[in-house]
């Protein structure tokens, strides 16, 4: 693709139709939780975008976030790469290395000061100036803070970078912190994860693509749409939490039948993204479904957090407290009766009076 065309020259030129377009840009707003009447929008503004360069430094990290991204399926990684942005540089996918995979780099960076946008994957190191965790003879500290200059915006890619993630848990010894410890004066995304969600990561692309604009961010600096609600308001295990019907062990009869695994340890109602509803591997499953409580990798130091099969301190029973509310709220409900049958007494006999007087008047 010619950095000159636009995505829909390049998509009708390889021969898809703007009907079909027009469905792939459907989906997008769908994926986005934008209203229907958004994907014509979409539509036209990817039609006339530009493909953007992306630059995509890995850090402290176990590359599971790339091998996530390669797993996307709706869009594809494959569309992203080739029809909606130019990666000019991650480590992982491309085919150069060593000096042509540096010199890309610097191409890059150079040919679109101001305009790329930077993913950064794993958590910074700051210990000894950085020197726990170096590239090509450069700490990721120096790395970061000479790419993040000419960066139009910054996608802290999974939970080491955005949070600090499990380099960053007790005892910290190399000093990690999340992208946003050390960049302040520029915009950026956190998609949390451990990994994070295939689809949301190229969703929050195309969202920027579209709008040219971060998304509406929470107070993680998550995008919302993706991280509006907890697992635990979504899961389909939850009736079973409304109920009181918790599984006491991995293989007890509750477990296979599918009970809420919240004694078990299950962090759903504290943990926010989209795992219920978007799931992994082309919206097959999610941890909770193959029969494993959420472990909350997507929230700040759940690393730490107190143990991954400890219960949370809340309600065990929630049937007892539902009940509790309900004579609660009928007890309120007769006070208010009561009241307003007063109000009503006082007032009819106030009336009855004053026709009294009239009458005898």
């Amino acid at each position: 693709m010619d950095k000159g065309e636009t995505l829909l020259e390049h998509m009708e030129r390889q021969g898809m139709s703007r009907r079909t377009f027009l469905k792939y840009c459907a989906s997008l707003a769908s994926l986005m939780a934008l209203p229907p009447s958004a994907a014509a929008a979409m539509a036209e503004a990817l039609g006339k975008a530009r493909r953007p360069s992306v630059i995509w430094l890995p850090f402290q990290e176990c590359t599971g976030c790339t091998e996530s991204i390669t797993r996307s399926h709706s869009p594809s990684v494959e569309g992203l790469i080739f029809d909606m942005i130019s990666l000019d540089y991650q480590e992982t996918l491309m085919a150069a290395a060593g000096f042509q995979a540096e010199e890309a780099l610097q191409n890059a960076m150079k040919e679109n000061y101001g305009k790329y946008v930077l993913i950064i994957d794993g958590s910074v190191s700051t210990g000894m100036d950085g020197a726990y965790s170096c590239i090509g003879g450069r700490s990721n500290l120096d790395s970061l803070q000479e790419a993040a200059k000419g960066a139009a915006a910054i996608i802290a890619l999974g939970t080491c970078a955005s949070f600090g993630g499990i380099p960053k848990a007790n005892p910290n010894p190399t000093g990690a912190v999340p992208v946003s410890d050390i960049i302040k004066d520029k915009p950026i995304i956190n998609i949390s994860g451990c990994p994070p969600i295939p689809v949301v990561i190229t969703g929050v692309i195309a969202h920027y693509l579209t709008f040219g604009t971060v998304p509406e961010l929470d107070k993680h600096g998550r995008p919302k749409a993706f991280y509006g609600e907890t697992i635990h308001d979504r899961c389909y295990r939850r009736p079973f939490y409304d109920q009181g019907k918790f599984a006491k062990t991995f293989d007890d009869e509750g477990a296979r039948n599918g009970w809420c695994l919240f004694e078990l340890g299950c962090k759903g109602p504290i943990t926010y993204n989209a795992c219920a509803t978007s799931k992994w591997n082309d919206g097959t499953s999610f941890p909770i479904q193959s029969g494993h409580g959420c472990i909350g990798c997507s929230e700040p130091d759940f690393w730490d957090a107190g143990g991954f099969y400890k219960a949370l301190s809340t309600p065990a029973n929630p049937l007892k407290y539902v009940a509790a509310a309900a004579v609660a709220g009928a007890a309120a409900g007769v006070a208010v009766s009561f009241a307003n049958r007063a109000r009503k007494q006082k007032a009819k006999s106030e009336h009855e009076t004053a026709t009294t007087s009239d009458l005898e008047k």
